[in-house]
């Protein structure tokens, strides 16, 4: 708008006329200065000399800054020109009138500006500064409308009784004064007052009437001394005094506030403590305090009314102890059972909000006895935490706090062991800030349940007496917990039922109060390979460095070609299969690691699928197969030879040896050795020949006895051929000149059922060596009857018949006595007569 204003100047002077130097035109406005928003009226008027109308009709137009506002020829006048604007807006603006022509020639123009009225000035108020160089300072508010105008302030002020009054200018924009010592009196009124003053108008604030004493700001004062009262239990005295510069004041009394804070707290207590009329250098008290407790106090004072002073440095002192009261807050973990001697017992324990501990030093004691002066005393502790063994019938313990004063009454602690079952089924938890975290939980019905408790620790960090509880009742199911939360760290956070008779098993998560990126991404390696797929793993990563809670795995792997793919990987198995990879193509991978707090990528790794070798698939299947197969031999192997005895019996019977052995000596337990039938795998319906020992009658039956030897001829031809025709006979020369043969008489059916013209199948060793131990087996071949002569097979069997000379019976004898098997088939003649 200046530049404007400029140009507009210069212009003016282009038209004037060269020797009277006069404008072209002048123009006239009602007011320059106009409230905003009111009409403005202006008349422009062109000079008879003015070049640009002489000879010639003259057109006025009019302009507003760059708009064009409509006029109207005055009367009886060609030049002369009026506009009227119905509402000025513009805070200012440069109004010109110009006469046609190409373009339009300006020949004058003025300017205008338009606000308002000054504000009446609001909230005068004034402070007294005793510190020296003393001083009175007022200040105000101009008001919150914007005059847009120049506003000039000035303070007045008159001192009563002396008629000392004193005018102050100050500059433009400014809405406090300082007044100087040697124009007031700390002690007699004065009346101040603001007037405001613009081109439309003044106004003056409403007259504040003051004494300078009484809107001093005193300095802050200073605490020389707090104590406890003598014997005033939970009363402190404070000493003070006025700043060092200010002692010079002497008034009768001031008002003071205290305000204090225990050494444990972070908050001032509220509301503060008013004292009022307090004499200079007196010591104020209070009390209603706790008890053996170190407090810190700040005061501030003011004279009646004026503005209180800022708050004193801080001073600490303690109250008179006195023995605890109240009760604490406990919860105690068991573990072991009623089989062991003693049970591991866990107790912490917390103030109450009834506990008072009356003291700055108190220790805490654990007792198996109600009484006090017992010496049952389990443990002994300064914190909040104790750990101890109980013997197994222990139902209840006691827990005291102790000071210097006494000794509190007993807190009873019931010996709780865990149950079993399943209530809380789930724990989530959200971070509210720092310092706070909401626990939620879920339970299931369990009857008999009477609360909950919620239980955080470090676990990072192993000491015990860091562990924090809350105790809830059985309605809640969530908590807000507080407490100093490290931002990154982990936090263990249990949820445990109560019971009437014990403690069920906890729900734990983990918890942060704040979570970022992990601080490492765990190295992965190449585990398996195959034909089209790859198992990579990796470890897991350290606790203290992951910096929240674990939300993947991600695998991003390309092949040459740079065609990416991403998996997710498991989070329990810590380990990924990728599939249907190519074959001599060369891959990278690398992984991302995410918490809710960030990702960090890992290292890239560098891997490659080899080709399918048949020659090694071959190999891998045939060593297994090798294996097992070696394994199962050598375990038919060590079956056998614990079996020995069995599997030897089975293909070896056991045979009694005849030429050691006699009809008469053997006996139903030398019997026991031959394998039954039954032992067979496959028996065959074969009927040994069993021979028993009779008992003859000493006489017999003439009948009977041709009928016997009858039928004894007959039954023993077939043996007796069957053998003459075998190496078996007394004229058969083997090998070994010292084999005996034997031979063994098998029937088809039990010997009781045999017919008189069944023929018998007989059983004879082929072996030319000697007898077997009653431990050996034999083999054996079964052999159908053989068609000899009856008189050969005789005499080969039972010797010469009775034709015989005497030498042939004496070589019956000697062969009887070969076989004394064959020896039991005769019988005692004695016996037949």
């Amino acid at each position: 708008m200046t530049s404007t204003w400029v140009s507009v100047i210069a212009m003016l002077l282009a038209f004037v006329s060269g020797d009277e130097m006069l404008p072209c035109a002048s123009v006239q406005t009602s007011s320059s200065v106009v409230v905003l928003g009111s009409p403005v009226t202006a008349t422009c008027v062109i000079r008879d000399g003015c070049p640009l109308a002489r000879g010639q009709a003259v057109h006025i137009e009019w302009h507003l800054g760059q708009r064009l506002v409509p006029s109207s020829p005055a009367a009886n006048d060609s030049r002369t020109s009026m506009v009227v604007i119905p509402s000025f807006n513009d805070t200012m603006a440069y109004l010109t009138c110009c006469v046609q022509a190409s373009p339009c020639q300006i020949v004058g123009g003025v300017a205008i500006r338009a606000g308002y009225p000054p504000a009446v000035p609001q909230n005068l108020r004034c402070q007294t500064n005793l510190t020296f160089p003393s001083t009175l300072t007022c200040r105000w508010d101009p008001g919150q409308k914007e005059t847009h105008l120049r506003t000039n302030y000035t303070l007045h002020t008159e001192i009563r009784d002396s008629q000392e009054n004193h005018t102050y200018e100050l500059s433009a924009g400014v809405h406090h004064y300082t007044i100087p010592r040697k124009d007031f009196s700390f002690y007699l009124e004065m009346t101040i007052s603001v007037k405001a003053v613009n081109e439309l108008g003044e106004v003056s604030s409403e007259p504040v009437i003051l004494e300078p004493l009484r809107s001093a700001k005193f300095d802050p004062p200073k605490i020389l001394k707090v104590q406890a009262g003598l014997k005033k239990y939970g009363c402190l005295g404070v000493s003070w005094s006025l700043s060092q510069q200010q002692t010079w004041v002497t008034i009768s009394s001031l008002n003071l506030e205290v305000r204090l804070k225990s050494a444990d707290s972070n908050q001032w207590s509220e509301p503060v403590i008013p004292m009022t009329r307090v004499m200079l250098k007196r010591p104020v008290e209070v009390c209603r305090l706790l008890h053996g407790t170190e407090y810190y106090a700040q005061i501030r004072v003011r004279y009646q009314q004026s503005p209180w002073s800022e708050w004193s440095s801080r001073q600490s002192g303690v109250t008179l102890e006195k023995a605890p009261t109240g009760r604490l807050d406990s919860w105690m973990k068991v573990s072991g059972d009623h089989k062991q001697k003693h049970l591991k017992v866990h107790l912490f324990w917390k103030p109450s909000k009834q506990f008072r501990a009356n003291s700055q030093n108190v220790s805490y004691i654990v007792s198996l006895q109600r009484l006090r002066g017992e010496r049952r005393q389990v443990c002994f502790s300064l914190g909040h935490y104790c750990s101890f063994q109980l013997p197994t019938g222990a139902k209840k313990v006691f827990l005291f706090a102790m000071n210097a004063a006494g000794k509190s009454n007993p807190t009873e602690v019931p010996v709780f062991q865990q149950k079993a079952g399943t209530v809380i089924s789930d724990v989530t938890v959200l971070p509210r800030d720092d310092t706070t975290l909401l626990v939620q939980w879920t339970s299931l019905a369990s009857p008999g349940l009477t609360g909950y408790v919620v239980e955080w620790r470090p676990l990072l960090k192993s000491d015990p007496s860091l562990l924090r509880f809350e105790i809830t009742d059985r309605n809640q199911s969530g908590l807000v917990i507080t407490g100093n939360f490290e931002p990154y760290q982990p936090y263990g956070i249990s949820v445990y039922p109560r019971f009437k008779d014990g403690i069920g098993p906890p729900k734990t998560v983990n918890a942060y109060s704040r979570q970022k990126a992990p601080s490492i991404v765990p190295k992965i390696w190449v585990k398996k390979t195959w034909h089209s797929y790859i198992e990579l793993s990796w470890d897991e990563i350290p606790l203290g460095q992951r910096n929240g809670i674990v939300q993947n795995y991600k695998i991003f792997y390309w092949d040459e070609e740079g065609h990416i793919e991403i998996v997710n990987a498991d989070l329990e198995k810590r380990k990924i299969t990728l599939k249907e990879l190519n074959a001599m193509s060369l891959y990278e991978a690398f992984m991302m690691v995410s918490t809710e707090g960030g990702s960090l990528n890992g290292s890239t790794i560098n891997f490659k699928i080899e080709p399918f070798d048949a020659v090694a698939v071959v190999v891998m299947i045939v060593i297994p197969c090798g294996v097992g197969l070696s394994l199962l031999i050598i375990i038919t192997v060590m079956t056998c030879f614990s079996n020995h005895k069995r599997l030897k019996v089975r293909f070896w019977p056991m045979i009694p040896d005849p030429a050691n052995s006699s009809i008469k000596r053997w006996t139903s337990e030398s019997m026991q050795d031959i394998p039954a039938f039954s032992d067979f795998e496959e028996p065959n319906p074969i009927y040994l020949s069993h021979l028993s020992f009779l008992d003859l009658p000493k006489k017999l039956d003439k009948n009977d006895d041709v009928h016997w030897l009858h039928r004894g001829s007959e039954d023993t031809s077939d043996l007796g051929e069957s053998i003459c025709g075998s190496p078996l006979s007394p004229s058969y020369s083997g090998t070994n000149s010292d084999s005996v043969p034997y031979a063994t008489v098998i029937f088809s059916g039990p010997y009781t059922s045999q017919s008189a013209n069944q023929p018998h199948v007989y059983l004879r060793s082929e072996s030319t060596q000697p007898l077997l131990e009653m431990e050996e087996v034999f083999s054996h071949k079964s052999y159908q009857n053989m068609p000899t002569d009856g008189m050969t097979t005789a005499q080969c069997f039972f010797g010469p018949s009775q034709d015989d000379g005497p030498e042939e019976r004496a070589d019956a004898g000697i062969l009887w006595g070969d076989f004394p098997f064959l020896q039991a088939l005769t019988f005692n003649e004695a016996q037949i007569d």
